[in-house]
């Protein structure tokens, strides 16, 4: 992943209208991933990811941000929340299964780069075992006719085959289960070794099972063992564990969670407390065991990003804030950037609906005052009721055309326009009753 910080805002600009801040530190630390690698291995160990912490309201685009990058990125990424985390002891997850999960997330990657690269090979696999089961293969000792026979025979299937004209044939086929897996990352190592051996003694009784499907399911169903088969695990593992290693992010959101405020005296603090020191020596660098080898967490990126509503940064413990010396705060979202987020991304509100209802043969089309109005009155409900910042416009948007949604199937062929009349009808007397808006927007 070589982008340049310029590229990667320019790609988060085509999703998120705004918080040119948040995307600038972003673009320079992977950026600075990428420069890492250029360099020698011994100045490669000294240099460490600078870590950045996010600040903002809900629905201002922290965990957008994350969402975009994880499709933008080639690279092991996983989203955490760090409420769902308790303290070493304490019944539920602990921290280090979130380095586990971005192993099992590299893994996935990285094997599907595998597949990807040796597809010819996995396609020709599948395709020989299920002509085989049509055309069973002459036994040894054949003629030479016989075998000239089979070859054209084979060649007219394969033709068939290859046109889709199988698909619907009903096949018996023998589906190799050696390939199961522990599947729960989170689970500590030796845990996970119990339940292999487990696997590993049922798997010795029974390593195939039979199954009658249709062509077209079975191409599905061989491709799993064909990669299984391959595929050289070993080194998938390796490079895996490399990539998790050097170039993985973790993103923790809700980090203001487990922060600590100073006017509070909630038992549960001391808990929220060492959650942060549980946290603290993975964000500084430590060797963690995972199901598929040590993994060491000095140069994974972590991005944490909280609301802070309650707690500011400076309640989290001095040594994990020391630990996060990038901070950005995203800003609250104004009328025009709330119109901007219902017209300029690709992935819009409005376009979302417009395809939605299309598929019922409806042209559904916005006029520009009553995108403006959506915008204000989404606007002036955050700025009353609590701000959820561009969630809002959800809220907003559903009510405005859920009777257009209701009956679109009666309206094929016609073109609904969304007037500011319209939005007014709907949301008016809503938004002037700050105790039914409370309830409905």
């Amino acid at each position: 992943m070589n982008m340049t910080p310029k590229e990667i805002v320019s790609y988060l600009d085509q999703y998120i209208i705004g918080q040119f801040e948040a995307k600038k530190a972003i673009g320079i630390a992977l950026r600075n991933r990428y420069r890492r690698m250029q360099l020698d291995s011994v100045m490669q160990e000294e240099i460490s990811p600078k870590n950045i912490l996010m600040i903002g309201s809900t629905g201002v685009g922290k965990t957008e941000i994350a969402r975009r990058l994880a499709k933008m990125l080639n690279l092991p990424f996983v989203k955490v929340e760090a409420s769902k985390y308790t303290e070493v002891g304490f019944v539920g997850r602990d921290v280090e299964s979130m380095v586990r999960d971005l192993v099992t997330a590299s893994i996935n990657l990285v094997r599907a780069e595998h597949k990807e690269k040796n597809k010819s090979a996995i396609e020709e696999y599948v395709e020989k075992k299920i002509i085989e089961k049509l055309l069973p293969p002459l036994p040894s000792g054949a003629s030479e006719n016989k075998k000239e026979d089979y070859k054209r025979s084979f060649e007219k299937m394969r033709q068939k085959f290859r046109n889709g004209e199988l698909d619907d044939l009903e096949i018996e086929i023998e589906i190799n289960t050696m390939g199961a897996e522990i599947s729960d990352a989170s689970m500590p190592p030796e845990m996970i070794k119990v339940q292999e051996s487990f696997l590993k003694i049922l798997s010795a009784k029974s390593q195939s099972v039979k199954k009658e499907m249709k062509v077209k399911e079975a191409k599905e169903a061989l491709k799993s063992e064909a990669g299984e088969k391959l595929l050289d695990f070993e080194a998938i593992k390796t490079e895996a564990l490399q990539r998790a290693q050097n170039s993985g992010i973790v993103f923790i959101d809700e980090i203001d969670k487990i922060a600590v405020s100073s006017k509070s005296q909630s038992r549960q603090d001391p808990s929220k407390e060492g959650v942060q020191r549980d946290l603290l020596p993975i964000v500084e660098g430590s060797d963690i065991n995972t199901k598929y080898g040590v993994v060491k967490t000095d140069h994974i990126l972590f991005i944490a990003a909280g609301a802070f509503h309650l707690t500011k940064p400076s309640d989290l413990i001095p040594e994990l804030q020391g630990r996060f010396p990038q901070r950005v705060e995203l800003s609250s979202l104004s009328e025009e950037t709330l119109y901007k987020i219902l017209t300029q991304p690709k992935n819009s509100l409005l376009k979302q609906y417009e395809a939605l209802l299309s598929t019922e043969g409806v042209e559904l089309v916005f006029e520009d005052d009553a995108i403006w109005y959506i915008a204000k009155l989404s606007q002036l409900a955050n700025e009353k009721l609590e701000d959820i910042g561009a969630r809002r416009l959800h809220t907003v948007l559903e009510r405005v055309i859920e009777d257009i949604s209701y009956d679109a199937n009666e309206h094929k062929g016609e073109v609904i326009k969304v007037t500011k009349e319209l939005v007014s009808q709907k949301l008016d007397e809503v938004a002037s009753d700050e105790d039914l808006s409370r309830y409905i927007l």
